[in-house]
């Protein structure tokens, strides 16, 4: 099916994967599956996709996580991945996740509703109601023509919920268990559906009957844990009108799965993706693969190799989810939609009252963030906006609240006039508690970091929805997780990303409130002043600023202290005298300099790790490297504009290895950095070289960073090379929790965590489901736990160096580099593989030797009589 247009370029990228030395051997093994990727990568890239990606996979016979695997494979060898085709396998990749997890939700559901043998007055004809066909198609369908983001997972599944609530309810009552059999009873007596559930007289029951009764859906969500409210939303707004648009309830109220699965074909082959019906068939092209599939974890390395392997799913992605958001919901339920007598008292304070203003702000954005989700999500889910609106703006009052609280605390004043009536302080505080409830509800299946379709609602999707500028975003999230303590582990992590992601790319772009704080910092005092001075690098991180501190910088001082009530709204507010001229020429900006420290210890933070993986034999570099990076940062700051943190970090440590004779090529440092938490391959696909112009890191770095500080690289070669700059004081992070999980010294991935519930309730409500162990023995100290084999086991895997020594290896072994990278310039940076082998084997070498002699010693410490000498010997 492919087009000759295809097939050409295919092939020429298919000789190149064999040439780059995936080896004869295993070319030979794989030249099938090696073509179809090929296939795949160009078709995608030329727009020519003339066949589905499961007919691609029935093709080549593989399934879809091996198929990503020999992607990413190709990719490694070739680098012939486009950011289109890493966008278009982020999708695929989100969607199957979504449509594994919700089949496997399906199955077992439908074995909790449905009797396995029926009683026989059921007829054969009712009986094929069982079949699950029906069921799945029907959801299949919806899924598809109400979603537009087809992977999400929360609306898909409440879907789900109101396509069995309109089966359930054309079931016999004989052929369900309990309680749904009681309920769907329930709504005949009640009179919604007084007809026979019998033969054929139950063909006078309409679509509008079926509309009116909900204690089925309420069964569904009290046995899933899954909000009422929000399920009848979607079932009232998406689910009937998808109903009676499709024409799917025919005369005698069984949909027709053949009128279903045509339906399904249209919508298939038009998105020329997965056929998800054959998960009914249990099709091998939709299996989970064990060793590439993000949701299925391994248990630690057993000591017995013949022992079966035993997988574990720690919690279902769905259960998982609907936990998240009961527990949101239920932290909300005793927060008001509107402000409360404490807020009021303190808009009342204020020289300007800013209450008519905030409740303006509220509605008017309430009718932005609706239109933005449905143009995102379809539009059929507008009202489902709406709810997660109302949510966000219950926990902006109760965040809002607290700040002053703490604010009144810390100042021991009541007026905030200035404070409370800034646009764009509220604007980010109702962002940030909105990013809050959105990252709940959009819990992604697999929890990767990988590229976002544009239609996707996670960060930063808010900040356009509100034209909301990322620097001003920033300011408000560290006093946001400081005041809120109902907030879960996972949510803190997420707007700590979200923190990261600002001062990495975000706030640089185009436009940023950032660049006019950095040239009005140069100009108060000349090209001598910084943002952030050098010398204050190694000084402790001082986390004591609030976000009345960054919003209102530079008119105040955070040194100054309180000295009562301003007398003015036209004075500096929040308890500061009058600024004079002089006084606020001086002062600094408080938001640019905690953001350009922020912004050093993160950029630091990231370099050690990428140099600990490359250059660990060369310690001397490090400081070299970091200093030009920090120079770069603090006085050729516009070489960030448009650009992103890690390409200055990658281009100042070739730069400083190139001057140095250190061979380090670009490719090994792109291979590395490609196995980096939190990174993305378009960040050295494609760099900004001049105005709307883009090309890999390579040209980056020959025609712009080179251009614009080859004079201070070569500093570096000379007798007097540049001063260094100090290291970053690694504070401890102000969003850890201080009972965080430690590891095991010497441990065999065993760590020590504490017993707690992620949300802290005042009721000391407790999770359950959030405690599932995600090991293969968990052990609480004071439970009995049973025989003592299970205390040798756990002796055992701490103890046992092989599987230690072979993981460790496995881990921080050097980067293999790309074989040949698509965006070398001629001639120019190529590597030679073979050269690393010998020092990859070397470490490794070292790695054995040094993890083999910690064993000896950790098992020596506790045998009490043994010699310790005779141990070192060895």
């Amino acid at each position: 099916k492919a087009p000759e247009s295809v097939r050409e370029k295919a092939w020429k990228t298919y000789e190149r994967a064999v040439a780059a030395g995936l080896g004869p051997g295993a070319c030979n093994k794989k030249k099938k599956e090696t073509w179809g990727v090929c296939i795949f990568i160009v078709a995608v890239d030329l727009d020519e996709m003339t066949f589905t990606f499961t007919e691609l996979l029935k093709s080549i016979s593989v399934s879809v996580c091996t198929f990503f695997q020999f992607l990413k494979e190709v990719d490694v060898n070739v680098d012939t991945v486009s950011t289109e085709v890493d966008s278009t396998v982020s999708r695929l990749k989100k969607k199957y996740d979504v449509l594994l997890a919700l089949y496997h939700k399906f199955e077992r559901t439908c074995g909790l509703i449905y009797l396995e043998q029926p009683s026989s007055e059921i007829s054969a004809e009712l009986r094929s109601v069982l079949v699950l066909k029906n069921y799945w198609i029907t959801f299949l369908l919806a899924k598809g023509k109400v979603l537009q983001v087809e992977y999400d997972l929360v609306i898909s599944f409440q879907l789900l919920l109101c396509v069995l609530n309109f089966f359930i309810k054309l079931s016999p009552p004989a052929m369900l268990k309990e309680p749904y059999k009681s309920a769907v009873t329930a709504v005949a007596v009640n009179g919604s559906a007084r007809t026979p559930r019998r033969g054929q007289n139950r063909n006078t029951r309409t679509s509008k009957q079926i509309d009116t009764d909900t204690k089925v859906i309420e069964v569904l969500c009290k046995e899933h844990d899954c909000n009422l409210d929000e399920v009848k939303n979607v079932y009232f707004t998406s689910f009937i009108p998808f109903l009676n648009s499709s024409g799917i309830v025919a005369s005698n109220g069984l949909p027709e799965v053949e009128v279903l699965s045509k339906q399904y074909d249209e919508l298939y082959l038009k998105n020329k993706d997965i056929d998800a019906r054959l998960f009914l068939d249990h099709d091998e092209t939709l299996q989970p693969d064990v060793t590439a599939c993000s949701q299925l974890e391994r248990t630690p390395v057993k000591n017995n190799p013949d022992e079966e392997l035993n997988l574990i799913l720690p919690q279902t992605p769905v259960r998982a989810a609907m936990n998240n958001i009961q527990q949101l919901i239920m932290i909300l339920n005793s927060a008001t939609d509107k402000p409360s007598d404490t807020l009021i008292t303190y808009f009342n304070n204020c020289t300007v009252n800013p209450k008519d203003s905030i409740l303006k702000r509220v509605e008017s954005l309430e009718h932005v963030f609706k239109k933005k989700f449905a143009e995102a999500v379809g539009q059929g889910c507008a009202e489902i906006g709406c709810q997660r609106y109302k949510l966000g703006v219950r926990l902006y009052y109760r965040v809002m609240e607290s700040m002053l609280k703490s604010e009144e605390e810390r100042l021991s004043v009541q007026n905030f006039s200035q404070l409370l009536n800034d646009n764009v302080f509220h604007t980010s505080l109702l962002a940030c508690a909105l990013e809050v409830v959105m990252a709940t509800y959009g819990r992604n299946v697999s929890q990767s970091d990988a590229t976002s379709a544009e239609t996707d609602l996670s960060f930063p999707w808010i900040l356009n929805v509100f034209d909301l500028k990322a620097f001003d975003f920033y300011k408000v999230i560290e006093s946001f997780i400081k005041v809120e303590p109902s907030l879960t582990r996972e949510m803190i992590k997420h707007l700590e990303r979200c923190e990261h992601r600002i001062m990495e790319f975000l706030a640089w772009q185009s436009g940023s409130p950032l660049f006019d704080l950095i040239r009005q910092s140069k100009e108060r005092e000349g090209q001598t002043d910084q943002p952030e001075p050098t010398s204050t690098l190694n000084l402790p991180l001082q986390h004591n600023h609030t976000a009345a501190d960054l919003y209102l910088s530079p008119v105040r001082s955070p040194k100054k202290k309180a000295s009562g009530p301003p007398p003015s709204a036209t004075s500096t507010p929040d308890a500061q005298p009058p600024a004079t001229p002089h006084t606020q020429k001086a002062q600094k900006s408080t938001s640019l300099s905690l953001f350009y420290k922020k912004v050093y210890l993160l950029a630091y933070l990231r370099l050690h790790t990428l140099f600990f993986r490359l250059l660990s034999d060369h310690p001397d570099l490090e400081p070299l490297i970091w200093t030009l990076f920090q120079h770069t940062l603090q006085n050729e700051y516009e070489l960030m504009r448009d650009r992103h943190l890690d390409q200055i970090m990658m281009c100042s440590m070739y730069g400083i290895c190139k001057v140095k004779n250190v061979d380090l090529r670009f490719k090994t440092i792109v291979s590395a950095y490609k196995e980096l938490p939190n990174t993305n391959q378009e960040t050295f696909k494609r760099v900004l070289i001049r105005e709307e112009q883009y090309d890999s890191i390579i040209v980056f770095y020959n025609l712009v960073f080179m251009q614009k500080l080859k004079t201070n690289i070569l500093q570096y070669a000379s007798n007097r090379p540049p001063t260094l700059s100090p290291i970053p004081h690694i504070p401890r992070s102000p969003y850890q929790f201080s009972n965080s999980p430690r590891r095991v010294p010497a441990g065999n991935n065993i760590y020590i965590s504490p017993l707690k519930s992620p949300y802290k309730f005042p009721d000391g409500f407790q999770s359950p489901t959030k405690m599932t162990p995600r090991s293969r023995i968990l052990v609480s100290i004071g439970e009995s736990f049973g025989t003592s084999e299970k205390f040798q086991k756990i002796n055992q895997m701490v103890c046992n160096s092989d599987g230690q020594l072979k993981r460790s290896a496995e881990v921080s072994a050097a980067p293999k580099p790309l074989k040949r990278l698509r965006f070398d310039i001629e001639g120019q940076d190529e590597a030679d593989a073979s050269k690393h082998l010998p020092q990859e084997s070397k470490f490794q070498q070292k790695l054995a030797e040094m993890t083999s002699t910690r064993t000896r010693m950790q098992k020596q410490k506790l045998n009490d009589g043994n010699d310790t000498s005779a141990s070192e010997k060895k």
